[in-house]
């Protein structure tokens, strides 16, 4: 079942009632104009985590938290949104996947964002809407979904596992460490043995504005790096977001054996100890030095 909403298909359901609209831009956007009724959470896609122990409580603590304080408490639909799909590297989706993590299964994707939602001609507001609190319920059922670097490490010499890079272009080859700066983490490259898929290519544009491509296409991209329905992927990106949009696209596609290393490259670059790929992936150089 899609978890892909249609402006029409949400403004239905809030009409309905048991859903919460949670706009993941930053608060001045927000102010700007929502989705009337929306409440504001930017942290899902600020927040920098780690894969140790102490951070991974400290991710589970803060967004049970954050999430209760909307009103979220098991029988509500939370839709999460942003800008438009490839406006907030994948933000969206991070809020979904972290609900999915949490153990949350009512979640859902407004598709395309507020720029679709605004293409359908819906109703923006500015004033912040009031949640009313309420007890969020964790469990253990999505744990398996986010990796630590150990999980990370154990897997380079697995060929069962396909190792799944989505970042921009320019952090793959290794001439930028993030997309905060180019000298943001201490390293550039990726990790040894990765695949690419730059997340754009999950994506295609429409007269709503970007929007995930349909299965057939998504497994065409897949099947460029030797990805299928049957494969076992860890995807990866700068924090989580990127590789949150794509795992919702391989899941759309019925590719549902992932997992995201959600300290992904923040993480992994900082410790000196783990090894990195540097410099062109393995053929670029050959190219270059074709093509002088």
């Amino acid at each position: 079942m899609t978890v892909l909403m249609t402006p029409a298909e949400l403004d239905a359901a809030m009409t309905s009632g048991g859903i919460v609209v949670i706009d993941t831009r930053n608060p001045a956007a927000y102010a700007e104009g929502h989705i009337p009724g929306a409440f504001n959470l930017h942290d899902i896609f600020t927040y920098l985590a780690t894969s140790t122990p102490e951070g991974m409580a400290e991710l589970r603590g803060k967004f049970a938290d954050a999430f209760g304080a909307l009103g979220l408490s098991g029988a509500e639909t939370a839709v999460f949104y942003e800008g438009s799909m490839n406006s907030g590297f994948g933000q969206s989706c991070r809020g979904y996947f972290l609900l999915q993590y949490l153990g949350y299964k009512n979640a859902k994707i407004l598709h395309g964002g507020l720029a679709a939602w605004t293409a359908a001609g819906m109703p923006l507001a500015t004033e912040a809407a009031t949640p009313t609190p309420a007890a969020f319920p964790v469990t253990d059922a999505g744990k398996g979904l986010i990796l630590t670097k150990d999980d990370i490490l154990a897997a380079l010499d697995d060929k069962s596992i396909a190792l799944l890079d989505v970042r921009d272009v320019d952090e793959w080859v290794g001439e930028s460490s993030s997309p905060y700066g180019k000298d943001f983490c201490p390293r550039k490259g990726r990790l040894p043995g990765a695949r690419w898929i730059e997340w754009y290519r999950m994506m295609k544009p429409t007269a709503a504005g970007p929007m995930l491509k349909s299965k057939n296409e998504i497994l065409a991209e897949c099947a460029t790096v030797g990805i299928t329905p049957a494969s076992k992927v860890y995807i990866y990106c700068f924090k989580g977001a990127r590789a949150s949009n794509s795992y919702v696209a391989l899941a759309e596609a019925g590719i549902t054996n992932t997992a995201i290393y959600f300290g992904s490259w923040n993480e992994w670059s900082r410790d000196p100890s783990l090894p990195i790929e540097e410099g062109l992936p393995f053929g670029t150089a050959e190219l270059a030095v074709a093509a002088e």
